[in-house]
């Protein structure tokens, strides 16, 4: 099989892996074009022997690696939030938190892709959960039609240390909530239950002011179409805790407001 038929598949999970990672959808992107662009010049650099994710990941984590500025991040000045938040977490152990966490990798496979072994894996995740639990609490608007998903989504958020401020279950419940209690976060199911639109919701939402927003949906391949704009953060239906909480602390560490006038869902 041809190396293009072996990465074409992984590109859309791989750009969602570094925009969390980057906290930006054009940075994320062009990191993922400066990997392809790697390959060609060395198609040496695609271990064939390497399941076929564990591989693009890998080539990618090289990539990223190798430019200074994203080893040394916590050099950078705190000029903006990002930059605060970045000296406080390093990049090694955010990188193999998102592996693990959010990516799904076991720990072998995200000690491959880092190029560390076991015992160095599980002290950076174990350095990543301790950083990660120093970030600022926030004011969490849920809008999620089913209550029992809402009910883990509010338990989860609040074991992270944030504050629920409301549950809305359709598109004009989100938007009052939101303009009266101006959360700090969104965490927002694409298909309501009157047969709204949460992307609807949350353009609302943002030509009233700017907030992170995490898409929920069971399809996350529909939102990471290559089609801009796109959402940052994406938890893919079902969700795992691990996921939640990972995807909540990267959208407030890097306090990423979502991207205006996100395009319908289908």
């Amino acid at each position: 099989m041809s190396i293009t038929a072996l990465i074409s598949p992984q590109l859309p999970l791989l750009r969602r892996y570094a925009r969390a990672l980057s906290g930006s959808q054009a940075s994320g992107d062009n990191h993922v074009v400066a990997m392809l662009e790697t390959l060609v010049a060395d198609p040496s650099g695609f271990d064939r022997s390497l399941e076929p994710r564990v591989a693009v990941y890998r080539l990618f984590s090289s990539v990223w690696n190798a430019n200074p500025m994203n080893r040394l991040a916590e050099e950078v000045g705190p000029e903006t939030v990002a930059d605060r938040r970045i000296e406080a977490l390093t990049p090694l152990p955010r990188q193999a938190f998102l592996l693990a966490a959010v990516e799904g990798f076991s720990t072998a496979d995200a000690a491959t892709i880092l190029g560390v072994g076991d015992d160095v894996l599980g002290e950076l995740l174990g350095e990543a959960s301790r950083q990660i639990g120093e970030q600022v609490s926030s004011r969490v608007l849920v809008i999620e039609d089913e209550p029992i998903i809402a009910m883990d989504l509010e338990a989860l958020v609040e074991s992270l240390g944030h504050t629920v401020v409301g549950n809305a279950r359709t598109r004009a419940e989100a938007v009052e909530m939101a303009r009266r209690t101006r959360p700090g976060l969104v965490l927002a199911d694409i298909r309501l239950a009157d047969g709204s639109s949460g992307l609807d919701a949350v353009n609302d939402i943002l030509a009233d002011f700017e907030v992170p927003v995490i898409f929920i949906t069971a399809y996350p391949e529909m939102l990471l179409t290559g089609t801009r704009p796109e959402p940052t953060f994406l938890i893919a239906k079902p969700f795992r805790e691990d996921t939640v909480k990972a995807i909540v602390s990267q959208a407030l560490f890097f306090d990423t407001a979502a991207s205006s006038g996100l395009a319908r869902s289908a």
